[in-house]
């Protein structure tokens, strides 16, 4: 039998009286918000990652975006799906909320209008497929991250351009222990001084660039070499997303939202050298699918390729139900 819902208790103390002018404040421009949704929509195709971007003339590339329409859109996720739908054709099927984006003046129109722009990003995994009768096209990811491919060894721009950059503006503050913070943020972030590289610190490494003017975002006249710009923060939020998939390639099985219903192990690992920017070492990379039992065999093989057909695999779901963090692990690189 089930219960009719109850009616909160009545309070018997009377509510205060608040003046009419209290409650309705006048509000101006500067305190009013805008509420955009972005999306970071990323495959990965030919070893490489992808990201789906927009067109405009005379203009960097930038992310399928939009307003919310508050009347229209019944959740926040409806309303991204919906303007991807509408301006690239596709219909999303993994997507999640990624991180809001709020700072002042990352919109140019707020100095203009003065209502502050907020961006409500989402991650979205696809397997690329054509994209027609629309301005989208997909663009490598790593040209906007230069120093983020590690596959095939430490990347040069991080000896010839970065490294000295960043040297030169941790010198070029006068206070000595602010001078030390600075050269041990840099060795953190981008591996230097002896420092291990940490493939996930993906957005804080856009960030110290940015901090020390070394991207065009932050001085049109950046050095040369730290990567393809895009409008407004849209690199850091592609950075933001970058991250967050290295990080959750370990512990969810996110990377087959990438793959075909059946693959071969070596593509399995190439999708996963992709997005973590390393080389795995082959064999510890099969010891650590074994080991996990993310995969199973399919009993068929592959047509594709040259040489001897390879075995393909498919994704054992089972596996969601016998632990909590079944994901890919990145095992030692082979660099």
């Amino acid at each position: 039998m089930t219960r009719a819902p109850q009616s909160p208790p009545e309070d018997p103390t009377p509510p205060p009286r608040i003046h009419p002018s209290a409650s309705q404040p006048d509000l101006s421009n500067s305190d009013l918000v805008a509420l955009r949704l972005d999306a970071v929509i990323m495959a990965v195709t030919d070893a490489q990652p992808r990201v789906l971007v927009l067109d405009s003339v005379g203009a960097p590339p930038f992310l399928p975006s939009g307003p919310l329409r508050p009347a229209e859109d019944r959740t926040l996720e409806l309303g991204v799906r919906r303007w991807v739908r509408e301006q690239t054709g596709l219909e999303l099927d993994y997507v999640e909320q990624l991180y809001t984006f709020g700072d002042q003046h990352r919109d140019p129109t707020e100095k203009r209008q003065g209502i502050r722009v907020t961006s409500v990003a989402y991650l979205a995994l696809v397997r690329e497929g054509v994209v027609t009768d629309s301005p989208a096209r997909w663009a490598n990811v790593y040209p906007l991250f230069p120093w983020e491919d590690w596959r095939q060894g430490r990347p040069p721009v991080l000896a010839e351009v970065i490294e000295p950059a960043l040297n030169a503006w941790s010198d070029s503050n006068p206070d000595r222990s602010a001078r030390a913070l600075r050269r041990e943020r840099a060795a953190v972030a981008f591996g230097l001084d002896g420092t291990p590289w940490d493939a996930d610190r993906v957005l804080e490494r856009y960030e110290l660039l940015y901090e020390a003017e070394l991207v065009t975002e932050a001085l049109p006249q950046a050095p040369a070499g730290t990567g393809l710009p895009m409008p407004l923060d849209h690199r850091r939020i592609v950075a933001t997303a970058l991250g967050r998939l290295r990080g959750k390639i370990k512990y969810r099985p996110v990377v087959f939202e990438l793959l075909e219903d059946s693959f071969t192990l070596l593509h399995l690992q190439q999708v996963v050298e992709a997005l973590a920017g390393l080389a795995l070492h082959k064999p510890n990379f099969r010891r650590l699918l074994d080991r996990t039992r993310l995969v199973e065999g399919t009993g068929r093989r592959s047509s594709q390729g040259r040489g001897r057909p390879a075995e393909t695999f498919r994704f054992r779901r089972e596996v969601l139900r016998e632990r909590p963090r079944p994901g890919v692990g990145i095992p030692r690189s082979s660099a």
